[in-house]
């Protein structure tokens, strides 16, 4: 059984998506978290995993929680999604900045990466790959992207106070907007980020690590085709120094995830990653 629980923290509703398992040794079921859904408030329809989004009791509780405005965000989300849509891939920086502070206006910034920019840049990467766009379109695409990231990360700040990390890429990886992205949501939440969001070699990892002391390394992976070099990464980085490891990206997405000797983040949106953080 598949259901939707809800966390009051301070005046804020939080919703969890669980599902019952049971616990042969306890003879008993236990709750096991498939997805952090986010604010109550904030919450819509295209948040819940695939195989569960038609449950009709899922939708019902979703839709208990402040009806207008979840009404409200799908509009918006569904309107700000096409219209980036369009302008990334017309290569239009000023219209795209336009409709980032337009939805920030009503939402916020997290909300911008989670809900607009990551699903939009997963559909241009699907929309090339299926032939719906060309290359070019795609490079294109992600320059606007990562130049709108950029900006975004210009107009925030945060109080570096916290544990540092370190995000980078295996050899071969030469996407890095989920780099640009995890760097400005957390130097939001006040944690020194240092990004290297292009492919350079292990040794030099390495000893940026010994120079550095980073309290944990993000390892950001893009295609399928680079998850091997990604485990080689990750299994040099834990022999080299005990230190803890989160690895994701839109390659995880794949049918079939390989072992990393690190931790494979889930897609459970930028919000949650903090607290992950602090618990490591």
């Amino acid at each position: 059984m598949v259901y939707i629980r809800a966390k009051k923290v301070k005046s804020d509703q939080y919703l969890y998506l669980v599902k019952s398992v049971w616990d042969s040794k306890k003879s008993t079921s236990k709750q096991e978290i498939v997805k952090y859904l986010g604010k109550a408030s904030e919450v819509v329809k295209d948040d819940i995993p695939v195989d569960y989004r038609n449950n009709s009791k899922i939708l019902a509780v979703l839709a208990s929680f402040n009806p207008k405005d979840i009404k409200k965000r799908e509009d918006a989300t569904n309107k700000s999604k096409q219209q980036l849509y369009k302008k990334l891939t017309e290569g239009n920086i000023h219209d795209a900045v336009t409709i980032y502070e337009e939805y920030a206006k009503l939402f916020n910034t997290t909300s911008f990466f989670d809900k607009i920019l990551k699903p939009v840049m997963y559909k241009i990467g699907d929309d090339w790959a299926n032939n719906k766009i060309s290359i070019a379109t795609e490079h294109v695409s992600s320059n606007v992207a990562q130049t709108l990231v950029k900006i975004i990360m210009d107009q925030v700040s945060g109080t570096g106070n916290k544990k540092k990390i370190l995000i980078c890429v295996p050899l071969g990886e030469e996407h890095h907007l989920g780099c640009d992205v995890l760097e400005t949501y957390l130097s939001i939440k006040g944690f020194k980020v240092y990004n290297i969001r292009t492919p350079i070699p292990t040794e030099s990892i390495l000893s940026f690590i010994d120079n550095n002391k980073p309290d944990a390394v993000l390892v950001s992976i893009t295609l399928e085709d680079n998850l091997a070099a990604g485990q080689r990464l990750v299994r040099k980085i834990k022999d080299h120094k005990d230190i803890p490891i989160l690895i994701g990206g839109f390659a995880f997405n794949s049918k079939k995830i390989p072992k990393f000797e690190g931790n494979i983040i889930p897609d459970c949106g930028l919000e949650e990653l903090p607290k992950i953080l602090r618990k490591i």
